[in-house]
């Protein structure tokens, strides 16, 4: 017949589709859970899962929701779930997807309100950027770094004075609750303005108002352009809690890694702890001290050795950490706090006392220290305020005698109205950070004492008013401070004549006031 194919023909034709044949087979590991609650999952069937590995479930409503692989034990894996769980029942299926916890970072994220997983809560639309890094890293090795000799100015007279931050380290705030811990926080940011660093907030346990608020703050002055919030309320889960500070670390690290300067703030490592020791307790890893899992410290350890000066051959970018800790009583020997001293290169500590007596910002100078930041200080504000730290712990010895007695002699009262003064020039309004050859210039009017026939009370008006006449009459002081960042003779005899001068004419105005911080939010302290 015409029509009939030969055996021969059907094999060619046969091996021909066989070798075109290109299909892809795709392979998918699929488990099941075995029991969930609390948000932990306990899920069969992902043998070759990652540790940290994110893995997707699928609820009853036939929605995908994330979680993360945290026990990797012999016939089960232990998941906590970054999202609701209610709708997550026996039996429902689980993905492996093959990428470890991630987030977006780049420009995209600047100017943004995101969670812990990179997801939008501003209501601005998607994040616009096409790079991801893993939340989790290695920190970079010693011989990819280079020592902390470059300031990071904060605009707080107190702290760039006598606790200087440098970048690249990890300077620790702490405090009681309601003493002015996130002010000091956000009013770094707002310095950053012109100093082109680039800002991360991290958010972990606090109530959303608390944060609506910071972000109010920040778009008021202007300081959200270069920052990037990240939100983990305490309406969150415990999973986005713990996951949000190395998220905020992976952002910061991406401008790092570009060569730039970035400032990452951890506000507060105390809450981050208790998400970390309820997520464990829950996957029945045994407890230690005060509840906490064995690896706590190298929870925070871990986090904080990201932050780095790198050196010129790797960019010569920096990550710069403030860690917030909250303290009960003002004890700083209890388990977090301790931890996180010890990791940290200092720590700026503030009293409820010294809050409460309207010395605000609240900073105890004698339990406060920078290990590494007096390398970075410029060398006009190390001149001027080289002995300030001996002059107010001597003041605070003093004062502390003076008042059981009354007789003094002249050289005791001298100290104590220098002390008085010098406190008072320490004072700082919430939101005003100053640049630092303003700070320069008005320290070295205290420490000078060209403040002497100055009263207390008054001190702020003079500072207030000294600063408006040297930018108006002295501007090219101002400048030559901050251009070389050195006081020399000439420029100091300068400044000197210049604030005696502005002395002649100082009357302080009816309405001043002393300046005082308002409290932070009820639990962004």
């Amino acid at each position: 017949m015409a029509g009939r194919l030969r055996p021969e023909e059907i094999s060619s034709i046969l091996k021909g589709a066989i070798t075109d044949y290109e299909g892809q087979v795709r392979t998918e590991e699929v488990g099941q859970v075995l029991e969930v609650g609390d948000g932990i999952a306990r899920v069969h069937g992902l043998a070759n899962v990652m540790y940290q590995e994110m893995v997707e479930f699928e609820d009853a409503r036939g929605e995908k929701i994330i979680g993360l692989a945290l026990n990797l034990e012999e016939d089960n894996v232990g998941v906590i779930i970054a999202g609701e769980d209610r709708h997550i029942q026996e039996g429902s299926t689980v993905r492996r997807t093959g990428k470890l916890a991630s987030v977006p970072v780049g420009y995209g994220v600047l100017g943004r309100v995101i969670n812990a997983l990179g997801a939008p809560m501003d209501g601005r639309g998607e994040i616009e950027t096409e790079d991801t890094r893993p939340v989790e890293i290695v920190a970079p090795g010693i011989i990819r770094r280079q020592p902390v000799n470059t300031p990071l100015q904060t605009g707080i007279k107190a702290i760039d004075s006598m606790i200087p931050i440098g970048r690249g380290q990890r300077e620790l705030i702490i405090g009681d609750r309601q003493t002015g811990k996130t002010s000091l926080a956000i009013d770094t940011i707002i310095n950053q303005a012109e100093e082109g660093v680039k800002c991360i907030y991290v958010a972990v346990g606090q109530k959303d108002s608390s944060i609506a608020g910071v972000v109010a703050a920040l778009e008021e002055a202007g300081a959200m352009d270069y920052t990037t919030v990240i939100n983990a309320s305490a309406s969150q889960s415990a999973t986005l809690q713990y996951l949000a500070p190395y998220a905020g670390c992976a952002i910061g690290e991406y401008f790092m890694h570009q060569g730039e300067d970035a400032l990452v703030i951890y506000d507060d490592l105390s809450k981050h702890a208790v998400a970390y020791r309820q997520m464990m307790l829950l996957l029945r890893r045994p407890p230690g001290r005060e509840a906490y899992p064995g690896d706590i410290f190298y929870l925070h350890s871990r986090l904080l050795e990201r932050a780095a000066r790198m050196s010129d051959e790797y960019g010569g970018g920096s990550l710069t950490a403030l860690p917030v800790v909250e303290t009960k009583a003002g004890d700083i020997s209890a388990y977090i706090p301790t931890n996180v001293i010890s990791i940290t290169d200092g720590q700026i500590f503030l009293d409820v006392d010294l809050f409460n007596a309207n010395q605000r910002p609240a900073i105890d100078v004698g339990n406060s220290v920078s290990r590494v930041g007096s390398s970075a200080q410029i060398k006009a504000m190390k001149k001027v305020a080289g002995t300030l730290k001996l002059d107010l712990s001597q003041y605070r010895e003093l004062a502390s005698f003076a008042q059981f007695g009354s007789d003094l002699d002249k050289a005791t009262q001298e100290t104590l109205a220098r002390g008085e003064r010098l406190t008072a020039i320490l004072k700082q309004g919430e939101r005003d950070p100053m640049p630092v050859e303003e700070q320069v210039a008005v320290i070295f009017g205290a420490t000078q004492g060209l403040l002497r026939d100055v009263e207390p009370d008054d001190v702020p008006d003079w500072e207030a008013q000294l600063r408006d006449y040297l930018r108006d009459s002295h501007g090219e002081i101002l400048q030559t401070i901050r251009e070389t960042k050195e006081l020399s003779d000439e420029t100091a005899d300068r400044l000197r004549r210049a604030i005696e001068r502005f002395n002649e004419g100082f009357e302080p105005s009816e309405s001043a006031v002393s300046v005082s911080t308002a409290p932070d939010e009820e639990d962004g302290s």
